[in-house]
């Protein structure tokens, strides 16, 4: 790892790349993570090595049906909604945290999303994220 992260420093970018590449470093990682969603999807293409997307392939019939294969996801509040309380009471049921942690939670996710619950089966956490979309929050399946 400490050989990568040498190589990037010493690595020099294109002055027509510089101002993106400098927005991107100072990004957070959640936002890094969307944006990678959003590339992918508008242009039709996948972060996944190659090496492994045709091992892959072959196994679950594309690409597409390869994410979905993913057993266990963390469940990433991201942006609260009109319905606080709603919120901070999902945030309560789910975590069995008391008020004044599921509170405090919810009012980090201004600053940036947080991790409600990690390593959730598939189903559960489709159920979560209905629960908090019904509290009028948003939330991401990482």
């Amino acid at each position: 790892m400490a050989e990568k992260k040498e190589e990037k420093k010493e690595m020099e970018v294109p002055a027509k790349f510089k101002k993106i590449v400098e927005e991107i470093e100072q990004m957070k990682v959640a936002d890094l993570a969307e944006l990678v969603k959003i590339l992918e999807e508008k242009f039709g293409v996948s972060s996944m090595p190659q090496a492994v997307a045709v091992q892959a392939a072959p196994l679950t019939g594309g690409e597409g049906e390869a994410k979905e294969e993913k057993a266990e996801y963390d469940i990433v509040l991201t942006k609260v909604g009109d319905k606080k309380i709603e919120v901070i009471k999902v945030v309560r049921d789910i975590t069995q945290k008391g008020l004044k942690e599921s509170k405090d939670l919810v009012d980090a996710v201004q600053n940036e999303p947080q991790v409600i619950k990690e390593k959730v089966k598939k189903e559960e956490a489709k159920e979560i994220k209905k629960k908090f979309e019904a509290a009028g929050a948003q939330v991401e399946l990482n």
